[in-house]
């Protein structure tokens, strides 16, 4: 084999390696959210399987060294890649009995050990049937691991920066599967002439679009209409009903989480309970014509923005969303219209708040959710860069899902909130008034910039609103018990272990408890 025949597989290897390897995070992510047990799942057993298949591939040719064993090799890695997507769907939503952590390392072993295997019994085969001359194996050696490298570098800025946003992961390593395949039939000779050769392609060619369109096509349904990978999320719209099955709704779906829930014709429908919340708090501190100013980090479907456009004519919003094509599908599909007085800002929330200069009387973060929480925005410092563009008496209100009994990221985000606003000044409302027997549900932290009168609040929810309303104050010593939690922590930029507090929730949603 000529070195040039050598730099070129090891280049494709290794590209094909790290392009898989980076999208392996976002066709796990609508499965089992985006976490650093996520991470360090497919780095270590795509790490492993690189490991192995290098042995494997030094004692194959060693028995067998031929070309044609390099061809059965970069063919195995073709059909084995292209069993990525069909394998996700087949097993990453199995409710395994085990805890988080083992969960996700079950489903990625079982989709992505075997093709990192077969693609790191590539370079070894090639080095092996490059030399020639031992006097000049060193050379040969590095020079066929810089291009090895090279690919692999080109790999990562390529699908990070280009691939998944013009392709989507389904295409990518669809494409992988086909490039690793044609690699086979160009270099490994496998067949004795072009015309088996020509032959093989003419009978594989129909088979592939096969796979492709029963196994790698978006799913799409009469129900999901729409189905896009961005940057930042795969995003499907689905069609739904409220409730009490009498308005129509537009369901956001950001990976595995509704974000939104969208009435195109009537912006004052709030499907979610801890909305009404949101909308309980506004009409107990605000008059419809009152002027105030929000800012809202995480804005989805934009319902609550929308609700509070039509609603309060003289306020302010701002919302700040990190993925543009969500705000781009809100305008285009969920009815935001185009000389709304919402203004948007695609960019990271902590960004924003470190370069803002506005101060605002409201700012809710609605950027958590129960799989895939940013840490950066739980942090003390992060909560302190929140209250210094509050104005005085301004709300910071926070959409947290937990376990109410036994919980540790609810407790540990108000013992934060606390370090930095006042434990005086932290209030909790749940969705429902029996404390005792909630467990998993979704939670309002209220932390104020100044004296909040929750005991007037809790009056207007009971004389003003009365059935209409949905928020119910969490006694004033059961918040002080939720802070004083021995398990509870002060989250801090250089210590934000938020994947490991919030692990428990989603282990409950897949069967899984863990023992007391």
């Amino acid at each position: 084999m000529s070195l040039i025949e050598a730099y070129i597989i090891t280049f494709i290897a290794s590209f094909c390696s790290l392009v898989i390897e980076m999208v392996a995070g976002r066709i796990l992510a609508p499965f089992v959210g985006v976490s650093i047990y996520t991470w360090t799942s497919i780095i270590g057993v795509i790490l492993a399987g690189i490991s192995i298949g290098a042995y494997i591939g030094g004692k194959l040719v060693d028995r067998f060294p031929t070309r044609k064993t390099l061809g059965w090799l970069l063919l195995l890695s073709g059909v084995t890649s292209l069993t990525i997507i069909p394998l996700t769907y087949a097993i990453a939503a199995y409710k395994f009995p085990v805890s988080l952590m083992v969960r996700i390392l079950i489903v990625t072993t079982v989709i992505f050990f075997i093709p990192g295997c077969v693609l790191g019994t590539i370079s070894p085969v090639v080095v092996r049937l490059t030399l020639k001359n031992l006097e000049k194996a060193g050379n040969v050696i590095g020079k066929i691991y810089a291009f090895s490298t090279l690919g692999a570098i080109i790999g990562t800025f390529a699908t990070g920066f280009f691939l998944i946003s013009y392709m989507g992961t389904r295409s990518i390593v669809f494409t992988m599967g086909i490039i690793l395949i044609l690699a086979a039939i160009f270099s490994g000779s496998l067949f004795k002439t072009k015309k088996m050769a020509a032959l093989f392609l003419i009978i594989a060619i129909p088979f592939l679009w096969l796979i492709y369109h029963y196994m790698y096509k978006p799913p799409l349904t009469k129900q999901t209409y729409l189905y896009k990978e961005s940057d930042y999320f795969t995003i499907k719209l689905t069609k739904t009903t409220s409730s009490d099955g009498n308005t129509p709704l537009e369901a956001l779906i950001l990976d595995n989480l509704i974000h939104s829930y969208v009435a195109l014709n009537n912006p004052y429908h709030i499907e979610y309970e801890y909305e009404r919340i949101y909308s309980d708090v506004l009409k107990w501190k605000f008059k419809k014509d009152e002027h105030f100013k929000s800012l809202t980090i995480g804005g989805g479907g934009y319902t609550f923005p929308r609700y509070m456009e039509v609603y309060y004519p003289k306020a302010d919003i701002d919302v700040v969303e990190i993925d543009p094509e969500v705000t781009k599908i809100v305008y285009s599909h969920l009815g935001l219209p185009r000389n709304t007085r919402i203004r948007s800002f695609n960019e990271d929330g902590r960004w924003y708040v470190m370069n803002c200069k506005e101060k605002y009387d409201l700012i809710f973060t609605d950027a958590y959710n129960d799989l895939s929480i940013p840490y950066h925005l739980t942090t003390k410092e992060f909560l302190q860069q929140l209250k210094d563009i509050m104005k005085p008496n301004g709300l910071l209100m926070s959409n947290i899902i937990d376990n109410f009994q036994k919980g540790a990221f609810l407790p540990s985000y108000m013992k934060t909130l606390a370090e930095v606003f006042g434990k005086d000044n932290i209030y909790l409302v749940s969705i429902n008034p029996d404390f005792e027997n909630t467990k998993i549900s979704t939670f309002i932290v209220i932390a104020s910039n100044g004296k909040m009168d929750i005991n007037n609040f809790v009056r207007f929810v009971r004389t003003e609103l009365k059935d209409h309303a949905k928020s119910y104050v969490v006694p004033k010593n059961m918040v002080e018990d939720f802070i004083n939690k021995k398990y509870a922590i002060v989250i801090r930029d250089d210590y934000a272990p938020v994947d490991n507090l919030i692990a428990p929730v989603f282990e409950e949603r897949f069967g899984y408890n863990r023992k007391s």
